[in-house]
Protein backbone atom coordinates (compact mmCIF):
# COMPACT_ATOMS: atom_id res chain seq x y z
CA UNK A 1 0.00 0.00 0.00
CA UNK A 2 2.91 2.41 1.00
CA UNK A 3 4.86 1.65 -1.97
CA UNK A 4 1.53 2.52 -4.55
CA UNK A 5 0.62 5.98 -2.64
CA UNK A 6 4.25 6.95 -2.94
CA UNK A 7 4.07 5.79 -6.98
CA UNK A 8 0.78 8.00 -6.96
CA UNK A 9 2.57 10.60 -5.67
CA UNK A 10 5.42 10.31 -7.44
CA UNK A 11 3.50 10.57 -10.43
CA UNK A 12 1.52 13.56 -9.74
CA UNK A 13 4.22 15.34 -9.08
CA UNK A 14 6.23 14.36 -12.56
CA UNK A 15 2.54 15.19 -13.92
CA UNK A 16 2.31 18.89 -12.58
CA UNK A 17 5.41 19.19 -13.58
CA UNK A 18 5.27 18.40 -16.48
CA UNK A 19 1.92 20.91 -17.22
CA UNK A 20 3.29 24.03 -15.55
CA UNK A 21 6.35 23.72 -18.11
CA UNK A 22 4.10 23.42 -21.06
CA UNK A 23 2.10 26.29 -19.96
CA UNK A 24 5.42 28.07 -19.43
CA UNK A 25 5.66 31.25 -21.97
CA UNK A 26 8.41 31.99 -23.38
CA UNK A 27 8.92 36.15 -23.30
CA UNK A 28 11.22 36.00 -26.40
CA UNK A 29 9.86 35.94 -29.70
CA UNK A 30 11.17 33.51 -32.03
CA UNK A 31 13.24 36.59 -34.20
CA UNK A 32 14.15 37.24 -30.60
CA UNK A 33 15.80 34.25 -29.73
CA UNK A 34 17.58 33.92 -33.26
CA UNK A 35 19.36 37.09 -32.48
CA UNK A 36 20.54 36.51 -29.36
CA UNK A 37 21.48 32.58 -30.61
CA UNK A 38 23.77 34.90 -32.86
CA UNK A 39 25.16 36.95 -30.86
CA UNK A 40 25.99 33.75 -27.98
CA UNK A 41 30.24 35.17 -27.93
CA UNK A 42 29.34 38.90 -27.78
CA UNK A 43 28.92 40.09 -24.64
CA UNK A 44 27.78 43.67 -25.88
CA UNK A 45 25.63 42.66 -28.68
CA UNK A 46 24.15 40.43 -26.33
CA UNK A 47 23.48 42.59 -23.40
CA UNK A 48 22.30 45.78 -25.41
CA UNK A 49 19.63 42.86 -27.17
CA UNK A 50 18.35 42.13 -23.71
CA UNK A 51 18.36 45.96 -23.13
CA UNK A 52 16.23 46.44 -26.26
CA UNK A 53 13.60 43.61 -25.93
CA UNK A 54 13.34 44.76 -21.92
CA UNK A 55 12.51 48.48 -23.02
CA UNK A 56 9.85 47.17 -25.48
CA UNK A 57 8.36 45.24 -22.60
CA UNK A 58 7.77 47.93 -20.85
CA UNK A 59 7.10 50.40 -23.71
CA UNK A 60 4.46 47.48 -24.32
CA UNK A 61 2.93 47.97 -20.38
CA UNK A 62 2.56 51.62 -21.44
CA UNK A 63 0.56 51.00 -24.68
CA UNK A 64 -1.60 48.26 -22.66
CA UNK A 65 -2.29 50.59 -19.48
CA UNK A 66 -3.17 53.95 -21.99
CA UNK A 67 -5.77 51.69 -23.93
CA UNK A 68 -8.77 52.24 -22.70
CA UNK A 69 -10.96 49.70 -25.07
CA UNK A 70 -7.91 46.72 -24.39
CA UNK A 71 -10.00 43.93 -22.86
CA UNK A 72 -8.54 42.59 -19.58
CA UNK A 73 -6.03 45.24 -19.37
CA UNK A 74 -4.90 43.59 -15.84
CA UNK A 75 -4.10 40.55 -17.32
CA UNK A 76 -2.33 41.88 -20.14
CA UNK A 77 -0.31 44.16 -17.90
CA UNK A 78 0.75 41.81 -15.77
CA UNK A 79 1.54 39.24 -18.30
CA UNK A 80 3.93 41.84 -19.98
CA UNK A 81 5.22 42.96 -16.74
CA UNK A 82 5.93 39.24 -16.15
CA UNK A 83 7.55 39.24 -19.47
CA UNK A 84 10.02 42.34 -18.47
CA UNK A 85 10.79 40.38 -15.33
CA UNK A 86 11.92 37.49 -17.26
CA UNK A 87 13.87 38.88 -20.42
CA UNK A 88 15.78 41.36 -17.15
CA UNK A 89 16.64 38.15 -15.60
CA UNK A 90 18.20 36.72 -18.48
CA UNK A 91 20.25 40.28 -19.22
CA UNK A 92 21.43 39.49 -15.10
CA UNK A 93 21.95 36.08 -15.86
CA UNK A 94 23.67 36.75 -18.97
CA UNK A 95 26.30 39.45 -17.34
CA UNK A 96 27.02 36.66 -14.35
CA UNK A 97 27.50 34.50 -16.91
CA UNK A 98 30.14 36.31 -18.96
CA UNK A 99 31.58 37.58 -15.78
CA UNK A 100 32.35 34.25 -14.65
CA UNK A 101 33.74 33.21 -18.19
CA UNK A 102 36.58 36.52 -17.17
CA UNK A 103 35.05 38.36 -20.31
CA UNK A 104 35.88 42.01 -20.52
CA UNK A 105 32.21 43.39 -19.71
CA UNK A 106 33.77 47.28 -18.71
CA UNK A 107 32.20 48.93 -22.66
CA UNK A 108 28.88 46.22 -22.51
CA UNK A 109 28.13 47.47 -18.94
CA UNK A 110 28.07 50.89 -19.08
CA UNK A 111 24.77 50.70 -21.37
CA UNK A 112 23.13 47.96 -18.94
CA UNK A 113 23.70 50.57 -16.08
CA UNK A 114 22.56 53.22 -17.86
CA UNK A 115 18.90 51.07 -18.97
CA UNK A 116 18.79 49.63 -14.87
CA UNK A 117 18.36 54.09 -14.10
CA UNK A 118 16.02 53.79 -16.70
CA UNK A 119 13.77 50.74 -16.38
CA UNK A 120 13.83 51.94 -12.66
CA UNK A 121 12.57 55.30 -13.48
CA UNK A 122 9.80 53.89 -16.18
CA UNK A 123 8.58 51.30 -13.62
CA UNK A 124 8.11 53.78 -10.48
CA UNK A 125 6.13 56.33 -12.82
CA UNK A 126 4.14 53.56 -14.24
CA UNK A 127 3.61 52.71 -10.35
CA UNK A 128 2.58 56.42 -9.40
CA UNK A 129 0.07 56.66 -12.31
CA UNK A 130 -1.75 53.63 -10.98
CA UNK A 131 -2.86 55.65 -7.99
CA UNK A 132 -4.99 54.31 -5.64
CA UNK A 133 -6.80 52.14 -8.04
CA UNK A 134 -8.01 48.73 -7.76
CA UNK A 135 -5.09 47.59 -10.07
CA UNK A 136 -2.54 49.45 -8.27
CA UNK A 137 -3.41 47.16 -5.24
CA UNK A 138 -3.77 44.05 -7.16
CA UNK A 139 -0.36 44.66 -9.37
CA UNK A 140 1.63 45.99 -6.20
CA UNK A 141 3.67 43.02 -5.82
CA UNK A 142 5.13 42.28 -9.72
CA UNK A 143 5.47 45.78 -9.64
CA UNK A 144 7.73 46.07 -6.64
CA UNK A 145 9.58 43.24 -7.38
CA UNK A 146 10.22 44.66 -10.69
CA UNK A 147 11.38 47.71 -9.22
CA UNK A 148 13.71 45.48 -6.09
CA UNK A 149 14.47 43.65 -9.06
CA UNK A 150 15.92 46.35 -11.44
CA UNK A 151 17.42 48.61 -8.20
CA UNK A 152 19.28 45.29 -7.26
CA UNK A 153 20.48 44.73 -10.38
CA UNK A 154 21.76 48.36 -11.05
CA UNK A 155 23.52 47.35 -7.86
CA UNK A 156 25.67 44.65 -8.50
CA UNK A 157 26.07 45.79 -11.94
CA UNK A 158 27.45 49.16 -10.84
CA UNK A 159 29.78 47.33 -8.40
CA UNK A 160 30.81 44.31 -10.98
CA UNK A 161 32.06 47.39 -13.40
CA UNK A 162 33.93 48.79 -10.55
CA UNK A 163 35.33 45.75 -9.55
CA UNK A 164 36.29 45.07 -13.26
CA UNK A 165 37.88 48.56 -13.97
CA UNK A 166 40.20 47.67 -10.68
CA UNK A 167 40.85 44.32 -12.31
CA UNK A 168 42.15 45.28 -15.66
CA UNK A 169 43.47 48.35 -14.20
CA UNK A 170 45.97 45.89 -11.99
CA UNK A 171 46.07 43.60 -15.23
CA UNK A 172 47.17 46.12 -17.54
CA UNK A 173 50.00 47.77 -14.93
CA UNK A 174 51.13 43.86 -14.36
CA UNK A 175 51.46 43.99 -18.11
CA UNK A 176 53.26 46.92 -18.42
CA UNK A 177 56.00 45.62 -15.67
CA UNK A 178 56.16 42.62 -17.30
CA UNK A 179 56.81 43.69 -20.93
CA UNK A 180 59.32 46.12 -19.08
CA UNK A 181 61.06 43.28 -17.51
CA UNK A 182 61.63 41.44 -20.67
CA UNK A 183 65.11 41.98 -22.59
CA UNK A 184 64.48 42.83 -25.99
Amino acid sequence: MTRRLLLFFLSLVITMAAFAQAHHRDPLTEQEIDKIRDSAQLPEVRLKLYIEFARTRLENIQKIHSDTKATDREKQTRDVLQDFLDVYDELNTNVDTFADRGSDLRKALKPVIEADTEFGAKLRAFRASLSNTQEARDDEFLIGSAIEGVDAGAKDHRDLLAEQEESFKNKKKQDHKENASRPN
